[in-house]
């Protein structure tokens, strides 16, 4: 899925969640995702942890984005560039599942 290449509208609607077939531990804010299915290894920082945590449950990026913006000072348009381009990243690694909220 290209994230980058939707519309905000149905950015905003999609329902992300980990995948199953990970395993992940924080250390010292930061998170360590290991794919069970390819054998690598992730990191990401103290925010990338949060949403990496929200998203241990189905969340619409909306959500996502409404949570992280009332937990961080941050303007809502840059929020929503930067937690796109790590969905996206997360996607490409095949550590999240993506699915369109109203066929679930």
């Amino acid at each position: 899925m290209n994230f980058l290449a939707l519309e905000p509208t149905a950015l905003r609607h999609l329902l992300v969640v980990a995948i199953k077939e990970q395993v992940s531990s924080e250390l010292g804010g930061d998170a360590v995702i290991l794919n069970l299915k390819t054998g690598i290894y992730h990191g990401l920082d103290a925010v990338g942890a949060r949403i990496w945590h929200l998203l241990q449950e189905p969340r619409t990026v909306n959500d996502i984005l409404n949570i992280l913006i009332q937990e961080y000072e941050i303007e809502s348009e840059r929020c929503e560039r930067e937690v796109v381009t790590l969905l996206q990243k997360l996607a490409d690694v095949e550590l999240v599942e993506v699915k369109n909220e109203t066929t679930t």
